[in-house]
């Protein structure tokens, strides 16, 4: 069995993730591709996209949102993903008993005593009634119930994982603020989730699905790296289930990896260029050992909301942007040429963020560490 070493992964985490090179692929077909981009931050999912087509334009998501064909829900790991509709109303179902986990993984004590599925059909009552309303709002009516509960284990928590809902615009849209209001799923899509096998006896095609989009946006990898990316525990039958479809490797620890047979695998030796990547970037979240992009000192960086500044292919600085300027901070020592390259595609960021394309975009790259 092959070993592939970090940079082999590296290249083929990069090609996966369409930050190889940008890409010429629509932006509904790239977040479809990518598995969706977590989203808790809202103005993130521009820059990730940014980095990876070639000519994004933000008003081509907005409109996506708009029209319904994108949407942002709690989904893997329970965090806020923008992903196609047709990936909403097909995984949701699959990931509810993990949302459900993590929830009361939190919870459990506030809701000792609550029936959920009592709860669950209230909450469902509460925002179908109409008006888009917060979680908080759906938490306070709740209340009127169970008045020994507070209205956030209630509404924000319990009800956002209990019932398919959707984050409905204007958040989730270019410069615009707003807070979180809801819609439920079937309402805003127009048709129910599909159902799903889940974890019981029987064929698991969702699994099976996930399975395979997870390794052509994230392969080669172990059931470890898919676990970490979605969340859900029972999936080993679905892995088996597509075994014979699948190549195998091993890594540098000797865990096996699996792999579509046809999904690229570039050379370790092509050259990688600068990449800005936006908080919470499931390029880099999307695996349980992320060695293959962000060294174990930096991980830590990964799960705080931090910016991340891709030099030949890994995590090399961080970067924040105020008034459209942005300022990158090396994590290591940068040469001339990586500084002159992270400084250029700086500039094109603060362009982008500012929509000046023309002389003011500004960008500074601090000093290197000693």
């Amino acid at each position: 069995m092959e070993t592939l070493d970090a940079r082999a992964l590296n290249r083929a985490a990069l090609a996966r993730q369409l930050l190889l090179e940008r890409s010429d692929t629509g932006v509904l077909d790239a977040v479809a591709h990518l598995g969706g981009l977590q989203a808790q931050e809202p103005q993130e999912p521009f820059v990730g996209l940014w980095s990876r087509l070639r000519g994004f334009e933000p008003a081509t998501l907005d409109t996506l949102l708009l029209e319904r064909r994108v949407v942002r829900t709690h989904l893997m790991r329970r965090t806020v993903h923008l992903v196609t509709a047709a990936d909403a109303l097909a995984w949701r179902e699959r990931h509810e008993a993990m949302l459900c986990q993590r929830m009361l993984g939190v919870y459990r004590g506030d809701l000792a005593g609550v029936d959920l599925d009592e709860l669950a059909a209230a909450g469902r009552e509460v925002i179908a009634a109409g008006g888009e309303p917060t979680m908080a709002e759906v938490g306070k009516a709740l209340v009127s119930r169970w008045p020994d509960r507070g209205p956030r284990p209630l509404g924000e928590a319990a009800v956002a994982a209990l019932v398919p809902v959707v984050q409905v615009p204007p958040r989730g849209l270019w410069r615009t603020a707003g807070g979180a209001r809801y819609a439920l799923l079937e309402t805003w899509l127009g048709r129910a989730p599909a159902a799903s096998s889940g974890t019981g006896a029987g064929p698991d095609p969702v699994g099976q699905d996930l399975v395979r989009r997870y390794l052509a946006a994230f392969g080669p990898a172990a059931s470890a790296d898919l676990r970490a990316w979605c969340g859900l525990a029972g999936l080993p039958d679905a892995v088996a289930a597509v075994r014979g479809e699948l190549v195998s490797f091993r890594d540098e620890r000797g865990r096996e990896l699996l792999d579509l047979p046809d999904a690229p695998r570039p050379d370790p030796d092509v050259p990688a260029p600068v990449r800005f990547l936006p908080a919470f970037d499931n390029a880099v979240l999307g695996y349980d050992d992320r060695r293959r992009i962000i060294d174990d000192a930096h991980r830590g960086l990964s799960v705080a909301g931090t910016r991340f500044v891709l030099v030949d292919g890994r995590v090399a600085g961080t970067w924040t942007e105020q008034q459209g300027a942005v300022t990158v901070t090396p994590l290591r020592r940068f040469s001339r040429d990586d500084r002159a390259a992270v400084a250029e595609e700086g500039r094109a960021l603060s362009g982008f963020l500012t929509d000046d394309d023309g002389g003011r975009p500004r960008v500074r790259v601090g000093a290197s560490p000693r």
